[in-house]
């Protein structure tokens, strides 16, 4: 894995390659002190600590790699290791650790492992992003102990936005049927929102820009609950 210097990232900024889902992938630029709120909001959200062990297995080129659990483990100091994702040993890897990011083609490899289905998750706290993390994949993990924390950011913003937190069953039963079975983004919003014409735009201190952005994202709300209904 390259070496990252964090102190010069969060001292300068960074560029950070999107996705592609607002256009072409493209470079965003976060400011220092972007990425000052941005994490400031990471480590609330996911009650990140000094005593916290962080295993990041996505890309640093990308924000779930780079600003979802890595720089704001190093910014408190917390125990970070950096590795490629094997899903035939990362339930091993993560029994030393606290906190990892996820996507829900890792989620859906490591469902179909055999060490997945007498795997033990309790005190693991999974963040789930980057495409749609199913019901399903929250069920499976929360079944395994673990807290699971499925999130809608952008390259552009957050990457901790919009999200809510499952630890038990009963949880993500009582979500499901409110939502009924909608994909959800969560009632946990740490930024502004509007919506408009049923498009999500979002401001606030987190966005690399000033202004309102626009998502292209289509959602609406139940019981104050955001929920996906596709893209604009």
């Amino acid at each position: 894995m390259p070496i990252i210097d964090f102190d010069e990232i969060y001292k300068n900024g960074v560029s950070i390659t999107s996705s592609g889902t607002t256009g072409p992938p493209k470079k965003i630029f976060r400011t220092s002190k972007n990425l000052k709120e941005s994490v400031a909001v990471a480590i609330e959200a996911q009650k990140l600590s000094k005593n916290s062990k962080v295993l990041t297995v996505t890309r640093m080129t990308h924000a779930g790699g780079l600003l979802t659990q890595s720089l704001p483990a190093h910014v408190l100091g917390a125990e970070l290791k950096i590795q490629n994702f094997n899903a035939f040993s990362f339930l091993k890897d993560l029994k030393d650790y606290t906190h990892t990011f996820l996507t829900p083609a890792h989620m859906h490899a490591l469902m179909m492992t055999k060490g997945f289905q007498d795997c033990c998750l309790k005190g693991k706290w999974i963040l789930g992003g980057s495409d749609i993390v199913s019901w399903e994949m929250i069920r499976e993990f929360v079944k395994k102990g673990a807290t699971v924390q499925p999130n809608w950011g952008m390259s552009e913003v957050g990457p901790i936005t919009i999200n809510t937190v499952f630890e038990s069953i009963d949880k993500v039963d009582y979500y499901q049927k409110m939502l009924k079975s909608s994909i959800i983004l969560g009632d946990q919003v740490y930024c502004d929102t509007k919506i408009e014409n049923g498009i999500l735009y979002v401001k606030g201190p987190t966005c690399y820009k000033e202004g309102w952005l626009k998502t292209y994202d289509k959602v609406n709300k139940i019981n104050q609950c955001f929920v996906f209904k596709g893209r604009s």
